[in-house]
């Protein structure tokens, strides 16, 4: 159980406790019970000496290193950006040295979700526009519009997704642009799909059909624009058939083993890797107990705690997988001739987190403790129960959209600043301090920062996986999906013509 003290000290090696509060300099701050006297003005999240760490000597937080002070620091000082600096350097050598822990506890249970014609199971019953190119965006939000108005209250809705792409791009851009269309098309929260096109673009419909495979042409309808005389009035013949054939989906009880989830956190704070992060752990724990699957992306926010994901990996080909995904990532941003460690971002900092070191550490608490079973390419979708890590970067909606296309049926996302953002499936906000959860409530779905006002995580996290259920089970709605946020962005490595 966290304590609501001044100070938190978060490991027992730790040289370094957080502030709860805003401390003053010359005052006397509390650590379950020890005085700290305070050399400095310290702001809520930011980090405090324990004791006094002399130049070079590592700083050390969730009992790791994030990095090494770059001047003495007395105890009771500031510790932030002016006196920490990253150990991490470049492409590295890794070895596998399974560390895989207790095996999870076996558990049943069901939800309720619709089964779809091929075996999958969704957890909405929605009507998907989906683009071929960016030049029929317009067009699919017409489309969209006048569907929800003809046909309002017979689905879960009707939506589109604009993006700039699928034309004048080469290479391995047109390619990641093909499989995370293609991944919405798949997508089983989706019971119809009206693939869109404009007739002339290098994604047309017939060569995006022989990436997609074999579809069931009930549940997947084709119009290319060009090739009628009024595009509106086909589309909204097409999305009718479609909102028929979704119409004879009703849910039923399916196994919790079929939930699929993403984890992902942005806008973060001090207080991430503290509350709201490991809540996603023990949920994604207790959801693998049971035999579903969650997704952790993000992979430069795993940079410099990527050894404890390589030691949970199941074994040594998945574990190679791992390093690959890791040194991959790095050697991107090689080749663009950036600085791998360029991170966090100026409002994590504000927040008080200084090193990517220390992000990461926060960050990857969003994966639990289960084994590591796959690793997956950016578009590549799901096929394993267990903890997935999935290539892909930072960027918020750039991620989110990686783990839609994955097959994951909601997002749950962590933040300490705030963000509206969401993408084509639920996308639960998790704050980490109550302040964000009263002042954003349109934003904010789930209250983790009751974590540091004395409640126990058992409790919080089994309020927390029946409040995931709900949504699952289509009887609550999350922010995203009352406010309309809903959006894609796809990731772009390359040339546009």
């Amino acid at each position: 159980m966290l304590k609501a003290n001044q100070l938190i000290q978060l490991h027992e090696a730790d040289n370094v406790a957080v502030a709860l509060q805003p401390l003053n300099a010359g005052e006397t701050a509390d650590l379950s019970g020890n005085a700290i006297l305070i050399r400095e003005n310290i702001e809520t999240g930011h980090k405090v000496a324990v004791r006094d760490i002399a130049q070079g000597e590592n700083i050390v937080k969730y009992g790791y290193p994030i990095g090494h002070a770059t001047s003495p620091i007395p105890a009771g000082a500031h510790i932030h950006t002016h006196n920490l600096k990253t150990n991490l350097s470049g492409v590295l050598p890794y070895s596998y040295t399974p560390q895989l822990g207790v095996a999870l506890e076996t558990r049943s249970g069901t939800f309720m979700g619709y089964v779809r014609s091929n075996g999958d199971v969704g957890i909405r019953n929605e009507i998907w526009i989906v683009n071929t190119v960016g030049c029929v965006n317009k067009t699919a939000e017409i489309l969209a519009r006048e569907a929800n108005r003809l046909y309002a209250g017979r689905t879960d809705g009707i939506f589109c997704f604009t993006h700039p792409y699928g034309c004048s791009q080469l290479g391995d851009d047109h390619h990641m642009t093909q499989r995370v269309l293609a991944g919405m098309v798949k997508h089983p929260n989706a019971a119809g799909v009206l693939v869109l096109g404009l007739g002339c673009e290098n994604n047309n419909i017939p060569e995006f059909k022989q990436l997609l495979g074999e579809v069931d042409e009930q549940r997947v309808r084709f119009l290319s624009a060009q090739d009628v005389d009024d595009e509106i009035e086909a589309g909204l013949e097409l999305i009718g058939e479609l909102v028929e054939y979704a119409a004879a989906f009703k849910r039923q009880p399916v196994p919790i083993a079929s939930l699929v989830v993403g984890l992902k956190c942005g806008g973060s704070d001090a207080f991430s890797g503290i509350t709201a992060n490991p809540l996603l752990g023990q949920f994604s724990d207790l959801l693998l107990s049971y035999g579903g699957a969650t997704v952790l992306t993000e992979v430069p926010e795993m940079f410099g705690a990527e050894t404890i994901l390589m030691n949970r990996c199941i074994d040594e080909h998945v574990f190679a997988k791992t390093v690959q995904l890791i040194n991959g990532f790095k050697e991107y941003y090689i080749r663009h001739n950036q600085v791998v460690y360029e991170n966090p971002s100026p409002g994590n900092k504000r927040g008080g987190i200084s090193t990517l070191e220390e992000k990461s550490l926060g960050c990857t608490q969003k994966g639990g403790t289960g084994p590591v079973v796959d690793v997956l390419q950016y578009g590549d979708r799901i096929t394993r129960s267990g903890l997935n890590l999935l290539q892909g970067p930072g960027n918020d909606i750039v991620a989110c959209t990686a783990l839609m296309a994955a097959g994951c049926h909601m997002i749950l996302f962590t933040t300490g600043r705030g963000t509206p953002l969401g993408a084509p499936v639920p996308t639960v906000k998790v704050s980490t301090h109550t302040d964000l959860y009263k002042r954003k409530a349109s934003w904010i779905d789930f209250n983790a920062g009751q974590l540091l006002e004395g409640r126990a995580m058992a409790e919080v996290r089994d309020e927390f996986f029946q409040f995931v259920l709900d949504i699952a089970s289509g009887s609550k709605q999350t922010r995203n999906e009352e406010n309309g946020y809903r959006e894609i962005a796809i990731f772009k490595d390359g040339v546009t013509l």
